[in-house]
């Protein structure tokens, strides 16, 4: 059936899934949703009789918005090397517990982007952060094979490779992701973050020495907009008495326990204004091994709302 048998609901209707895939591909909701948007009005400037000889337009959405999302891989990068200190992607509100996945939750209400997003194991923060080290034409390729199954033949449509290239690419990148290792449970990682908030609150840097490994490390983005430092700190020591330093300096801080990007975080909230959105990893032993900062007002704006 082409695209005279689709209704125009039925084309917004993609949306979701191509929002999906633009974060996961860049890791910003304003970078996706313009995305999103030029992938809508490059389909609707089509003329109608070429409208019809597409027999899914889901399949041509989808690939449009790769291309879209590559040319953003290819000049993000020269713009991150201009940022101001570390870049890390945005961080989401959301679910506790992580979904299941694309496709097995209903679709929110909202038509805000951040509440379009489905919560799983390709959005956390560690998982984004690995795929910021892979070339755009390895994250294109491992994105959509081996989060949302796209086929090799597909992929090389859109990265102008022949699909053998493609899975190249993809094994590439596939070695980059830290071998998997058995999962912390849900408890013991919303267990670990609540004993940092109240090692944090108390300014206990003995009991934050004790939650954090040895070799830490503490990554924050502030974009030039906001104070933070510029380069990570490393060492569970080191970053216990940055912790405390940053309390001293922010009286009436107030910490929150949030889900970011799908598992246990924190908020810095300070005279009700969110200043800090923090993710974590934990290692094996139940230890804070690596803290994700981000404090880029632009990158906050979808915790302003209620119920960040």
């Amino acid at each position: 059936m082409g695209a005279a048998g689709a209704s125009a609901e039925g084309i917004a209707g993609e949306r979701r899934q191509l929002l999906n895939v633009a974060y996961r591909l860049l890791g910003s909701v304003a970078e996706s949703e313009d995305a999103v948007q030029e992938a809508f009005a490059r389909w609707y400037a089509l003329p109608r009789s070429r409208q019809d000889e597409i027999v899914s337009p889901g399949a041509w959405l989808t690939t449009v918005t790769g291309r879209i999302c590559l040319d953003v891989l290819g000049s993000a990068r020269a713009r991150r090397e201009r940022y101001v200190g570390a870049w890390l992607p945005d961080p989401l509100p959301g679910h506790a517990a992580l979904n299941p996945g694309p496709g097995r939750s209903a679709a929110p209400a909202s038509t805000d982007p951040a509440d379009q997003l489905v919560l799983d194991e390709s959005v956390t923060m560690a998982f984004l952060v690995v795929l910021e080290s892979m070339t755009p034409a390895e994250r294109v390729a491992f994105v959509l094979h081996d989060v949302f199954r796209y086929p090799f033949a597909e992929i090389a449509g859109i990265l102008g490779r022949t699909p053998a290239a493609c899975k190249q690419l993809a094994a590439s990148a596939r070695r980059r992701v830290r071998p998997a290792r058995a999962p912390v449970s849900a408890a013991g990682r919303a267990e670990a973050v609540r004993q940092v908030k109240e090692a944090w609150e108390t300014k206990n840097i003995a009991a934050l020495v004790d939650l954090l490994d040895p070799a830490a490390v503490m990554t924050a983005d502030g974009g030039g907009m906001v104070g933070t430092v510029l380069r990570p700190i490393e060492g569970g020591a080191r970053i216990a008495q940055y912790m405390v330093a940053i309390a001293d300096k922010a009286p009436g801080l107030e910490l929150l326990e949030r889900p970011v990007n799908g598992l246990p975080g924190l908020v810095a909230q300070q005279g009700g204004a969110v200043m800090t959105v923090a993710a974590f990893d934990i290692a094996d032993d139940g230890r804070i091994s690596r803290i994700w900062a981000v404090r880029n007002p632009e990158k906050l704006r979808p915790w302003t709302r209620d119920g960040s």
